[in-house]
């Protein structure tokens, strides 16, 4: 009971502050910092200077850093449990963590502008639907797995507006997503983020797209920004350029064996070829 609690708070953390793509809040001490530390400070002399100091910081991380925090192995193991070996358990992709995920990748289609307004709009969406059903049980719907299984017993896997397809979705949007960053990172300067997006888009969402949606996304990439504008934005307050390459390919590494794990279970439903108009 206690541990349910607990996760089911984490869960509602995700989205306090504004809206659905609220700031993203992460239980304990950053990642990089010394355990117990900013405890130890308010024990010793209550100081509110350094304790805003600490949420400042935070909330300073940009989108990709608290992303690669998020698919760490130790928060991986917390929230789906790990065999003998100290690793995740395989094949069970987590429910919390996606949550986390997905409300990151709403940050980031934000920073895109409202040229991905209507993709900004399936993924809030999407969302809310998953984080709902998570809320009701955190317990029961620790993974997806669990999830998606239940709604293939029920009939009601393929309906329009289930959890499976919510899943299936969002990591098609994480797919989007991640090729969009390693071609940012990859790229020499010759191509516009106009150009970038859509090489992105051809590989990942427009397969699973009909002619509506493909339409819709063709106009919106006529309102895509300058990749300077939008490079600076996703790197966070107080980053160097520099560090960008780096973070994309570690970021990529972590999210990627997650995203095998989805479309592997869709697959195994016969889920994976779902479509949308």
């Amino acid at each position: 009971m206690v541990e349910r609690e607990k996760d089911e708070g984490e869960a509602i953390a995700l989205t306090a502050g504004s809206g659905g793509g609220g700031q993203l809040q992460r239980e304990g001490p950053v990642p990089g910092t010394a355990e117990g530390e900013r405890d130890g400070e308010e024990r010793g002399g209550g100081d509110e200077g350094e304790e805003e100091k600490d949420r400042g910081d935070v909330e300073e991380w940009s989108e990709i850093r608290l992303a690669i925090a998020e698919l760490s192995p130790a928060q991986l193991i917390k929230h789906c449990g790990g065999g003998g070996d100290g690793k995740p358990a395989a094949g069970a992709p987590p429910t919390l963590p996606f949550l986390a995920l997905s409300h990151l990748l709403l940050r980031v289609l934000d920073k895109i502008g409202p040229t991905m307004a209507v993709l900004r709009l399936d993924v809030q969406r999407n969302i809310e639907r998953l984080q709902g059903l998570y809320l009701s049980d955190p317990a029961k719907y620790s993974t997806l797995t669990e999830i998606v299984e239940e709604e293939v017993k029920e009939g009601t896997a393929r309906k329009v507006d289930s959890c499976a397809r919510a899943v299936l979705w969002l990591a098609r949007s994480m797919d989007f997503t991640i090729v969009l960053l390693q071609s940012l990172e990859e790229d020499t300067g010759q191509q516009s983020l106009a150009q970038l997006v859509e090489a992105a888009y051809e590989v990942s969402l427009k397969p699973c797209h009909g002619w509506i949606s493909s339409a819709a996304c063709k106009i919106a990439l006529k309102l895509i920004p300058e990749k300077k504008i939008f490079t600076s934005l996703l790197l966070g307050m107080g980053q160097d350029c520099s560090v960008l390459k780096d973070e994309i390919e570690k970021l990529a590494l972590l999210l990627q064996p997650l995203l095998e794990d989805i479309h592997s279970m869709m697959a195994k439903f016969r889920l994976d070829r779902l479509k949308s108009t």
